[in-house]
């Protein structure tokens, strides 16, 4: 492929875009990627230090603005308040990744409390929600926009002791799929995008240790977690997907789902 057609498909050039939980993990490698891509860059988080840190990182790597806001997703008024305040400061909002997450408390159904379904139901699932209709005003407004929404392949499968988050992914998912459909005559595609385990700061020693190696052989059939930098491609992609694409929940799991 040239550059030059290369740059015609996926260049981010002139967007702007909005990532919740931006200053790590996957939220931090859609922020590089479409930075990477000439998009101006606008990181959330409750964390502002963090937050700002990531952005002056970023806007001295790739020579992009790059801004960081501390914002609590379940918080409406917050969520509504940060919002207008990166639509006036970049006029538009063309791409919003939905990244902040937890992972909520690992019980048993009968052991969890009702703060143990809230916390992680407020951040994964309400948070995203709020976000999303902030954003998606908007973008429908322009008739232009795409949404990209972290869930995981636990929302499609289930696991033991994970009840909440597997909850809140599954719902991420449907509540894909109801505003794809709702949008979609505002030209604003929704899409979900569904990982397996990836090999991050805080997983590195779990999957190291014997319990972690069992669990990759008998889950996944490539034997293996997967690279962040291997989701790079499909960020860029969803980003700068055809109009033809929305609803879709895509998995990069190492082939998890198909057991």
């Amino acid at each position: 492929m040239s550059v030059q057609l290369f740059e015609q498909l996926f260049s981010l050039k002139g967007k702007t875009a909005l990532v919740s939980g931006g200053y790590k993990g996957i939220g931090r490698l859609f922020a590089d990627t479409y930075a990477e891509a000439g998009a101006d860059v606008a990181i959330v988080a409750r964390n502002l230090e963090a937050c700002q840190k990531a952005a002056r990182e970023i806007s001295a790597k790739y020579g992009v603005r790059a801004i960081g806001k501390s914002m609590d997703v379940h918080k409406t008024d917050v969520v509504n308040r940060v919002v207008q305040e990166i639509e006036g400061e970049f006029k538009k909002i063309d791409i919003l990744v939905n990244s902040a997450g937890v992972p909520g408390s690992e019980k048993p159904v009968l052991k969890m409390t009702d703060e143990d379904m809230d916390d992680v139901m407020n951040v994964d699932f309400r948070g995203l929600f709020l976000l999303s209709r902030a954003v998606a005003k908007g973008m429908a407004e322009r008739k232009s926009g795409k949404i990209i929404n972290i869930s995981s392949v636990l929302g499609k499968i289930s696991a033991r002791n994970m009840a909440g988050y597997c909850s809140s992914k599954g719902a991420v998912i449907q509540l894909t799929r109801v505003m794809a459909l709702e949008l979609t005559r505002d030209n604003v595609q929704v899409n979900a995008l569904c990982p397996g385990y990836f090999l991050t700061e805080f997983n590195r020693e779990f999957f190291a240790s014997d319990a972690g190696k069992g669990l990759i052989k008998k889950m996944i059939p490539m034997n293996r977690v997967g690279q962040l930098e291997e989701l790079r491609s499909t960020a860029l992609y969803l980003a700068t997907c055809p109009a033809f694409l929305t609803g879709a929940d895509i998995y990069v799991d190492g082939g998890h789902t198909i057991q």
